[in-house]
C-alpha cells in the first residue's frame, strides 16, 4: 500500500490531472463522460486563489485568464466550481489522485462570461463562493475543478476548459506545529574545459535577467520579511538553506574580475557585468540564510564510486581532510595542466577540498557548513555513504523516493512525518536527512503546472495541512524537507509565496538543523535506481584513465602533498564528473576525454632532452653517459631513467637509481655505461615515474666510442706480449747455434763463417 501511495505522490498530477467530475451543463443535472482533452481548446490559467486555506463562512475567489488555442471561436461561455470529497489525510489525497472518476459532491451554478472567445483571444475572468455555496463540511482538503463550458461552430455546448486544484479548510490549527526546512539548490555545469578555460559564454546568460540562475536566486530575494519580537531588523519569513557549488562561485569570479577568453578569442566573453552582479546579489542571500558548500563541481557520487574513483570523490569533499587519501578504493581524478594558462585570477588558484569551502567564505563573507551531502538525484549507494563520512561528511540529504520504506518519511498512510532518519552503510548507519519527494516535485514543476503555478502553491500548502493535521498532540511534533532537483527553473513569485506559506497556522519554518534534533523515522534501506540518470558509461570510462594517470603521477610527486601539487588535476576531474552531464551524453565524453587527454598532456611535461645530432661520444671505455631530463612541471618529481641497448652487445648499462627533478628546471644524469669495444651502438632512453607510467617520449641516441674495452684491450696487450716472447725466443735460438757451430770450426777458420742465410 505504501508503495503505491509514494508512486502516486510521485507522478503528482499538475500537469494531467484526472478528472473531478464529469461534465454537468446548465439544462442537465446528470453527469456526463469527460470529453478528450482535444475537444478542450480553452487553456485556464489561474493567476488568483484566495484565500490559501479558508474558514467556515469564508468566501473563496478565483481568477485568471482564458486562452482559444483551438480554431473556433466559441460562444455562450459559463464557468462554475465544482468540489470533490473532503480528504483528511495525506494518504486519501494521494489516493484521490489516482481516481480517474471520483463523484461531484456539490456544484455552483454556472455563471455566464462575456463572449464570443475567438481563436487565440484571451478572457479575463473571476468566480467567487462562499464555503456555503460550496457545502464544506469539516476541515480538510476539498478537490476543486473550475469547469468552462462553451458551444462551438456545431451549436452544441460542451466542456471547453477545465482546471483542477484544491480548496483547504481549517478551522484551528494543530496543538504541535509541524517544522518545514527548505534546501535550495544553486548549482550549474560547468563551462570550462579541462585546463580552466571557458568553452561558451552559456554561463552569462544564465546569472543575466531572466536566466535560469537568475530565477533562482530571485526566489528567496523575494522573501517577504518580518519583524520578530526584540529583534533589531527585519529577517526573511523562513531560513532558506543555500546549496552552492565551489566551482560555480570560482567560475563567476574569473568572469567578474574582467574579459575573459572563450573558445579561444581573447575577451568575447560577455558577463563580467552579469557575474559580478549576480555574486553581490548571492552574498547579501549568503548573509541571511545558511549556507552549505556542496562538493566541488557538484560530482556524481555514485558514479566516481561505482567507476572505482573513491579518492577522487573524497577530494571534491568540503569537509574532507587535507593530503592525498591513503588506502583509497581506485583511481583519481585529474584535471590538465596546472596553470597550463599562465596566470589565472585568484579565484582559480584555490584546490577542491577544503579549500572549496574556503573559496565560499573568500567570496561570499560566510562560513559554509561542509558536513553535509546532498545527493544529486537524491540517492547513494551504500559504500558511497561510507566513502562520504571517511571524507568528513556526517549528515547526507537523500530523497523519500530512494529509501524502501520512505513513505514513513511523508506521513502515510497513517503515521507521523518525519525528515530525519538513519540508513544503513557499508560502515555502519549514517544519519540523513529525508527529502518530502512528492512536495519537493510539486515545487520543482511549478512553472509548468497545468493551470500556472498557483495551482502547484495550491497542492503545497494542502499536502503541507493534511501532513499538520496528523500531528496530534505529540509535542515533538513532525518534520518536512523540501529540496528541489538540481535543475530547478522556478517562478520566482510563486516558489517564494510556497516558502512563505511555511508559515501558515500549523506550520513552523525551520532549519536543517532544526530539523535534525526533531523526530526520528524508519525510511528502511536505500534502493536500486533502475532507469534513474547516470552518467554515460562511456564518459566514466575515459575519467578512469584519466584518474589511472593521474593517481600514478601522483607517486612521483616529492616535496609537497600530491593532492595540492595536482590540485588543478583534480577540480577538472571534478567539473568533468557532475551530475549536470546526466542529461547529455555527447558532452560528458568529451569533457572526460578532455581530462584524459590533458592529464596526458600534464604528463608529458617530464621529458628527455636528445641530442642535438642523435649521437653521443664516449670518451672512455667507463665513460658516464650523460642524459639532459627537462622538468616543466611547477612542482617536483621522482623518476626512474631507463637505458636499454640493442642485444646488450658491447655496451652494457649500470643500474639506474630514481632522480629528483627539480621544477621548472633542466638537469643533467649520469648513465654508469662499460664499453667492451669500439664502434656504434644504438641505445633508446627513457623516463618513468616510480609506478611505472610513461613520462615524455622515448629518445633513440647513437652512443659512439673509440676507446679500447676491457676485453679489446685484453687482447691488444695478450698480442703484444706473445710477439714479444716469440722475439724472445727467436733471438735465443740464435745464439745458441752459433754458440755450436763455432766449437766446430778449425782454428783460424773464422774467417770463412758462412752467412747465416741462404743468398739465394
Amino acid at each position: 500500500m505504501t508503495r503505491v501511495l509514494t508512486a502516486a505522490l510521485l507522478a503528482l498530477p499538475l500537469a494531467a490531472a484526472p478528472a473531478l467530475a464529469p461534465e454537468l451543463s446548465p439544462a442537465a443535472a446528470a453527469p456526463a463522460a469527460p470529453a478528450p482533452a482535444a475537444e478542450r481548446p480553452v487553456v485556464v490559467d489561474l493567476t488568483r486563489l484566495d484565500p490559501r486555506t479558508v474558514a467556515p463562512g469564508g468566501t473563496v475567489t478565483l481568477a485568471g485568464t482564458l486562452t482559444n488555442t483551438g480554431s473556433e471561436t466559441l460562444s455562450d461561455l459559463g464557468v462554475r466550481l465544482q468540489r470533490g470529497g473532503v480528504v483528511t489525510t495525506r494518504a486519501d489525497l494521494l489516493a484521490a489522485d489516482a481516481d480517474t472518476d471520483p463523484v461531484t459532491a456539490v456544484s455552483t451554478p454556472f455563471l455566464p462570461l462575456p463572449g464570443p472567445l475567438a481563436p487565440g483571444a484571451t478572457l479575463p475572468f473571476t468566480v467567487t463562493a462562499t464555503t456555503a455555496d460550496l457545502g464544506l463540511g469539516g476541515d480538510g482538503v476539498y478537490p476543486l475543478l473550475l469547469n468552462l463550458n462553451g458551444t462551438g461552430d456545431d451549436g452544441e455546448q460542451r466542456r471547453v476548459g477545465e482546471v483542477r486544484t484544491h480548496l483547504v479548510q481549517q478551522t484551528a490549527p494543530p496543538a504541535a506545529a509541524t517544522s518545514v526546512a527548505w534546501l535550495w539548490p544553486l548549482t550549474e555545469r560547468s563551462h570550462r574545459d579541462a585546463a580552466g578555460d571557458f568553452t561558451d559564454d552559456g554561463l552569462a546568460a544564465e546569472v543575466a535577467e531572466g536566466g535560469r540562475l537568475d530565477r533562482a536566486l530571485a526566489v528567496v530575494e523575494r522573501l517577504p520579511a518580518v519583524l520578530a519580537p526584540g529583534a533589531p531588523a527585519p529577517t526573511p519569513v523562513a531560513p532558506v538553506t543555500l546549496a552552492v557549488d565551489p566551482a560555480l562561485v570560482e567560475e563567476l569570479s574569473v568572469m567578474a574580475e574582467g574579459p575573459y577568453a572563450v573558445a579561444g578569442e581573447q575577451d568575447a566573453g560577455t558577463g563580467t557585468t552579469a557575474a559580478g552582479a549576480w555574486l553581490e546579489r548571492l552574498r547579501a542571500a549568503a548573509a541571511d540564510h545558511p549556507v552549505v558548500a556542496l562538493p566541488y563541481g557538484d560530482v556524481d557520487a555514485d558514479a566516481l564510486q561505482a567507476t572505482g574513483l573513491g579518492a577522487a570523490l573524497t577530494r571534491t569533499l568540503p569537509g574532507a581532510p587535507t593530503g592525498e587519501p591513503t588506502g583509497s578504493d581506485g583511481a583519481d581524478g585529474t584535471d590538465g595542466d596546472p596553470d597550463a594558462s599562465g596566470t589565472r585570477p585568484t579565484a582559480t588558484d584555490a584546490s577542491p577540498g577544503p579549500a572549496g569551502a574556503a573559496l565560499l567564505a573568500d567570496v561570499l563573507g560566510v562560513a559554509p557548513r561542509t558536513d553535509l551531502a546532498w545527493a544529486p538525484g537524491g540517492a547513494l549507494r551504500p559504500d558511497t555513504l561510507a566513502t562520504l563520512r571517511a571524507g568528513g561528511v556526517e549528515r547526507v540529504v537523500l530523497a523519500s523516493s530512494a529509501l524502501s520504506d520512505g513513505d514513513a518519511v511523508l506521513g502515510v498512510p497513517d503515521g507521523t512525518a518525519a525528515a530525519r532518519a538513519s540508513v544503513p552503510a557499508d560502515d555502519g548507519p549514517v544519519e540523513a536527512l529525508v527529502a518530502d519527494a512528492g512536495l519537493s516535485s510539486v515545487v520543482g514543476t511549478a512553472d509548468t503546472a497545468v493551470g500556472g503555478p498557483r495551482i502547484a502553491e495550491q497542492r503545497y500548502v494542502a499536502e503541507l495541512v493534511l501532513v499538520s493535521q496528523q500531528a496530534g498532540t505529540d509535542p515533538a511534533g513532525q518534520s518536512v524537507l523540501v529540496a528541489p532537483a538540481r535543475g530547478v527553473d522556478p517562478d520566482p513569485e510563486a516558489v517564494a509565496a510556497m516558502i512563505a506559506d511555511t508559515a501558515l497556522p500549523g506550520l513552523r519554518p525551520a532549519s536543517l538543523t532544526d530539523l535534525a534534533a526533531g523526530p526520528v523515522a524508519d525510511a528502511g534501506t536505500p534502493l536500486e535506481q533502475a532507469g534513474a540518470a547516470v552518467l554515460d558509461p562511456a564518459g566514466l570510462g575515459e575519467l578512469a584513465a584519466a584518474g589511472g594517470l593521474r593517481d600514478d603521477l601522483a607517486g612521483a610527486v616529492v616535496g609537497e602533498d600530491p593532492a595540492t601539487a595536482l590540485a588543478s588535476s583534480d577540480a577538472a576531474l571534478a567539473r568533468a564528473a557532475s551530475a549536470a552531464w546526466r542529461d547529455d551524453p555527447a558532452g560528458f565524453l568529451a569533457a572526460a576525454q578532455d581530462v584524459r587527454d590533458t592529464v596526458g598532456g600534464l604528463r608529458g611535461r617530464v621529458t628527455l632532452v636528445a641530442p642535438a645530432d642523435g649521437t653521443y661520444s664516449l670518451a672512455s671505455s667507463d665513460a658516464p653517459l650523460v642524459l639532459t631530463v627537462q622538468n616543466d612541471l611547477p612542482f617536483a618529481v621522482r623518476v626512474l631513467p631507463q637505458v636499454r641497448t640493442r642485444d646488450n652487445v658491447g655496451l652494457t648499462i649500470g643500474d639506474l637509481s630514481a632522480q629528483e627533478l627539480a621544477p621548472g628546471q633542466r638537469t643533467t644524469l649520469e648513465v654508469p655505461t662499460q664499453v667492451r669495444q669500439s664502434g656504434r651502438f644504438a641505445v633508446t632512453a627513457s623516463l618513468t615515474t616510480p609506478g611505472g607510467g610513461a613520462l615524455g617520449d622515448d629518445v633513440a641516441i647513437q652512443v659512439r666510442s673509440t676507446a679500447y674495452g676491457t676485453i679489446s684491450l685484453s687482447i691488444t696487450i695478450g698480442a703484444a706480449v706473445l710477439l714479444g716472447l716469440l722475439f724472445l725466443r727467436r733471438g735465443i735460438l740464435f745464439l745458441r747455434r752459433r754458440g755450436r757451430t763455432e766449437e766446430e770450426l778449425p782454428d783460424g777458420a773464422g774467417a770463412a763463417w758462412p752467412p747465416s742465410r741462404s743468398p739465394v
